[in-house]
């Protein structure tokens, strides 16, 4: 009964089409003609003659028998008198009454356009609530239960991120004895808000916690909330808090919570648009007049900046737990974790690739091994070799090899002279990160080279000083094409802007500049309703401004004359380095070392007096995390260096986000 319910729409055209056919083919009509058919001047003549015996009168017909027995029809356009004359005439006249419409019919052609119109509209309905029944269930709640059929994932399949899974561990055991935290008068929290990048576990946490859980386990997507309808997303808010309830103590995990929870009185429409008033009924079933529910909210972000404050605040999500970006050591247990049911080859050392790693999150590591794996495979390899990870984290920082593409002779001279002049900048200047690999094979939809750099440990500021060699390594191909060949490209379009981009910020954000001193220049503004920084506030004069462009005009520059000298005076080094990488298509660090004759050096390790100056200058607040409360993600160590020949635009390949730092030639 239930299901008639919810697909009455459909079973209303049904009964429409059925009566309609049963309308036209069982109403009466005439059988076939058995019988003669004459005109109506032939039935006057018989008429006339005596010949006609007996007459049935109809409507527009008159159908009769001769004298000898057999009938006849005859069609007249109105019968007038004509029944009067007959029966003078001496013929027995019978005349039928009019037939009655069946009062179903009158009803039916009356309420037909009026349910046909209905039966449409719930069809339209159904198939946006994406059938399946749901015709009259679009106000339920979307979210899927788990009692016994919880996910099998639990804390050990998770690493990296021991702080969170120590605070969420809290959680599973308070649901598991209460009474372990009430005799001591503490309270579980309302709700558990998962911050951090993505990528980087919190779907992953809430699974585990529904796995080690032994409490019932809903989830949904925070977008499951929002409907084009206005009260459907607060109606199933409700409805799946009623639901929660019957099943309590229990979880509800709410993913993507930027989607329902942003801020409001941001948008159009004011306070009546269908999300503020979901998040409306969200902020009350979390801290409402009812506070006896063993309800615990988990959801998770990678916007927090965006979120109502009203959500954020204590009572409603009492903890915040930040995912952040896995370490060193977090990354090799989250490659122990992936590569569990791998077969390595024993020159495997995780522990090497968690160094080669820097700035990957978890999804990035997961995707590693993936790919090292599907290489090995394709190499018909029986184990997944140290190679395969080596090619298979070039896949993942720039993308797959593309030696299909041709590049002429011409073309390939120059990008190697490009890729040469980063690395070389890079090898003489001793503050900067080790110089990993040189390629010239295309990669991804862009890139037709890349430097690839990777540093020795994770850090999170930058100095001044290291903040100009980057600078000075990104002017290097740019400067290396300019000697060798006396013209340059559109090869360091990319390359021009994230030096100035870099110059401009250690100028107006961080205090960089010893002529205007210590002060922070500019102020973004952002509407929480886009999610993003659509433009900047001049909080300067015009003579800041100017004076703004002399000292970034001077950093680059000077950033220019020291790469131009660097180049000059290991000239022959670039040479030698150039013909290698045309011959070879890819040097690795160890390689470039015995090319500049310090076989004796590592391509990971440094020096310790190298070390030492890494760690002078002083400190900028330049998060390479691009975090809100430091940096804006310029000072990034890892940002990946893609130039462009045609446009100069960046490619959106997929990268890290922490510090390795990769220079790269794009078409």
């Amino acid at each position: 009964m239930g299901r008639l319910v919810k697909n009455l729409g459909l079973y209303l055209i049904m009964i429409v089409l059925v009566v309609s056919i049963v309308n036209v083919f069982l109403s009466p009509t005439q059988g076939p003609q058995q019988v003669q058919e004459i005109g109506y001047s032939t039935f006057l003549s018989e008429v006339a003659a005596g010949k006609v015996s007996s007459v049935l009168v109809r409507e527009n017909s008159i159908a009769g028998k001769f004298s000898d027995g057999k009938e006849f029809v005859s069609y007249v356009v109105g019968v007038g008198d004509l029944a009067k004359e007959l029966a003078g005439k001496g013929v027995a006249v019978e005349v039928e009454p009019p037939q009655r419409t069946p009062w179903w019919a009158n009803m039916l052609s009356s309420l037909f356009p009026t349910l046909l119109l209905i039966g449409v509209w719930v069809f339209f309905l159904y198939n946006m609530q994406g059938g399946g029944g749901k015709v009259m269930n679009f106000a339920k709640s979307k979210a899927k239960l788990f009692l016994d059929n919880r996910p099998k994932v639990t804390f050990d399949d998770v690493a990296g991120c021991d702080e969170s899974k120590e605070e969420l561990s809290e959680v599973v055991y308070y649901l598991r004895d209460p009474s372990r935290f009430t005799a001591l008068g503490a309270k579980v929290p309302r709700g558990v808000l998962l911050l951090g990048p993505p990528g980087t576990g919190k779907t992953l946490l809430a699974r585990a916690c529904a796995g080690e859980a032994d409490v019932p386990f809903f989830s949904v997507s925070g977008s499951d909330f929002v409907e084009m309808f206005v009260g459907v997303g607060a109606a199933r808010v409700r409805d799946l808090f009623e639901q929660a309830r019957k099943y309590q103590p229990c979880i509800i995990f709410i993913d993507e919570m930027d989607a329902v929870g942003r801020h409001r009185g941001a948008g159009l429409g004011g306070g009546h648009d269908e999300r503020e008033q979901t998040l409306n009924q969200l902020l009350v079933e979390l801290d409402g007049f009812d506070e006896s529910t063993g309800i615990i909210l988990l959801a998770a972000t990678n916007r927090p900046d965006i979120l109502d404050p009203a959500l954020l605040r204590p009572g409603r999500f009492d903890r915040h737990i930040v995912v952040d970006r896995p370490d060193v050591k977090g990354r090799e247990a989250i490659l122990e974790v992936h590569a569990r049911e791998k077969k390595l080859a024993e020159d495997v050392d995780l522990a090497v690739l968690a160094r080669r790693t820097p700035g990957f999150v978890g999804a990035d590591l997961a995707n590693l091994v993936n790919e090292a794996a599907l290489l090995a495979a394709r190499g018909g390899g029986k184990e997944v070799a140290m190679k395969d990870f080596e090619e298979g984290i070039d896949r993942v920082i720039a993308g797959p090899e593309r030696k299909s593409r041709l590049v002429s002779d011409k073309e390939k001279l120059i990008i190697a002279y490009h890729e040469t002049g980063h690395a070389l900048v890079a090898k003489r200047i001793p503050s900067c990160d080790p110089v990993h690999k040189i390629s010239i094979i295309p990669r991804g939809h862009m890139a037709l080279g890349y430097t690839l750099q990777l540093p020795e440990e994770d850090r999170f500021l930058m100095s001044k000083n290291e903040l100009l060699d980057k600078i000075c390594v990104l002017f290097g191909g740019r400067v290396a094409e300019e000697l060798k060949f006396g013209d340059v490209t559109t090869g360091a379009g990319n390359d021009l802007e994230r030096a100035t981009q870099i110059a401009r910020q250690m100028v107006t954000e961080f205090g960089m500049s010893e002529k205007l001193g210590l002060v922070k220049l500019g102020r973004k503004h952002s509407e929480v309703f886009l999610g993003r920084d659509i433009g900047e506030d001049r909080n300067y004069s015009d003579a800041i401004a100017y004076a703004i462009d002399q000292e970034v005009k001077a950093i680059i520059d000077s950033c220019y004359e020291k790469v131009r000298s660097i180049l000059i005076e290991n000239s022959e080094e670039m040479d030698m380095i150039a013909e290698a990488l045309l011959e070879r298509e890819i040097l690795e660090g160890k390689e470039l070392d015995e090319l500049l004759g310090n076989s004796d050096s590592d391509g990971e390790d440094d020096s310790v007096e190298e070390k030492d100056e890494r760690e002078e200058g002083s400190l900028s607040e330049g998060d390479e995390e691009e975090r809100d409360d430091e940096s804006s993600g310029e000072g990034d160590e890892e940002e990946r260096d893609d130039e462009s020949y045609s446009d100069g635009e960046e490619p959106s390949a997929q990268e890290p986000q922490e510090p390795a730092e990769q220079e790269e030639e794009a078409e």
